[in-house]
C-alpha cells in the first residue's frame, strides 16, 4: 500500500496497523497535499499513542534498589546456589564442564531475579523472571542427572529441616542483613579505612556452616527447587495481574487523549 492509499483509507475509529507504509512513521511526505499531510500527522499521533512502549512507560516504580532481598523466591534461589556450589565442589576434575554448567545455571536463577527487579517496566521484569524459571528447570535436570550418575545420593524422607535448614529463618536472615552485607568502617586503631564486616552466608545464617556436601540428597534439592518454583510462579501471577491493570489504565488514557485530538 502506498502512503497516499494508506492516508486515504485509514479509519481512525478502527485503526489497522498491520499494513503500515514503508519507513513509517518517517515517510517522505513530498507527494502528499497539505490536507493529506495533516491527516498523516493525525494518524502518526494515534500510532504513537497505541504503541506497546507507551503502555509500559510508567509501569515500574521502585524506591529500594535492593528490594529483591524481601522476595522469598530470591532468598530461596540464593540458598539453592549455595548448596549447588557445595555439591559441585566435591566433583572430580573430569566433571569440570558439568560443574561449570550447574554452577552457572544456579547463579542465573539469582541474577535474573535481581536484574528483572531493577528493570523499568513490569513486562521486562516478567521476562527476566521467565529466565530465572528456565534456569531453575535447568538446575532441576542437572540434579536429576547427578543423581543418576552417582554423584548425589538419594534418601527417602530427607529434607531441608533434617539438615537444620529453615527457609523462613534463612529468608529473615538475608532480609535483615540488607545494608550490612558489605560495609566500610574506619579502623581507628590503624588510622585508615579498610574493608570490614563482609558477612558470608554462613555468618548471616549459622546453620549453613554445619552443612556438608555428604548431607545433601536428591530429595533435599527437589524440595528446595519445587518451593522456589512455586514462589516464582506466584510472583509472576501477581505481576501479570499488575500488568493487566496497567494496560487497562493506558487504554482508557489513550481513548481520552484521542477524543481530544479528533
Amino acid at each position: 500500500m502506498t502512503l497516499k492509499e494508506f492516508v486515504k483509507n485509514f479509519d481512525p475509529q478502527n485503526p489497522d496497523w498491520s499494513g503500515l507504509p514503508e519507513n513509517f512513521p518517517d515517510c517522505d511526505l513530498e507527494d502528499l497535499s497539505s490536507e493529506e499531510v495533516g491527516r498523516f500527522n493525525t494518524i502518526k499521533t494515534s500510532w504513537e499513542l497505541s504503541r506497546p512502549e507507551k503502555i509500559e512507560g510508567r509501569s515500574r516504580v521502585w524506591t529500594d534498589p535492593e528490594g529483591y532481598r524481601y522476595l522469598v523466591p530470591w532468598s530461596n534461589a540464593v540458598l539453592l546456589r549455595f548448596l549447588v556450589r557445595l555439591l559441585t565442589s566435591e566433583l572430580t576434575r573430569s566433571e569440570y564442564r558439568r560443574k561449570s554448567q550447574v554452577d552457572d545455571a544456579a547463579r542465573s536463577v539469582v541474577r535474573n531475579i535481581e536484574e528483572g527487579y531493577k528493570r523499568s517496566t513490569t513486562s521486562e521484569y516478567l521476562q527476566f523472571l521467565g529466565y530465572s524459571q528456565g534456569s531453575l528447570e535447568e538446575v532441576k535436570g542437572d540434579i536429576r542427572e547427578l543423581t543418576e550418575d552417582g554423584f548425589l545420593q538419594t534418601a527417602r524422607g530427607s529434607s531441608l529441616a533434617g539438615i537444620g535448614l529453615d527457609l523462613g529463618g534463612f529468608h529473615r536472615a538475608l532480609k535483615g542483613s540488607k545494608g550490612k552485607y558489605r560495609r566500610i568502617k574506619d579502623d581507628k586503631t590503624e588510622g585508615r579505612e579498610k574493608p570490614w564486616d563482609y558477612r558470608p552466608l554462613t555468618i548471616l545464617y549459622p546453620p549453613l556452616a554445619k552443612v556438608r556436601a555428604r548431607d545433601l540428597t536428591y530429595e533435599i534439592f527437589l524440595e528446595l527447587i519445587n518451593k522456589t518454583d512455586w514462589n516464582l510462579r506466584k510472583l509472576v501471577e501477581s505481576l501479570e495481574k499488575k500488568l493487566e491493570g496497567e494496560q487497562k489504565y493506558w487504554q482508557v488514557e489513550q481513548a481520552r487523549i484521542r477524543s481530544q485530538i479528533t
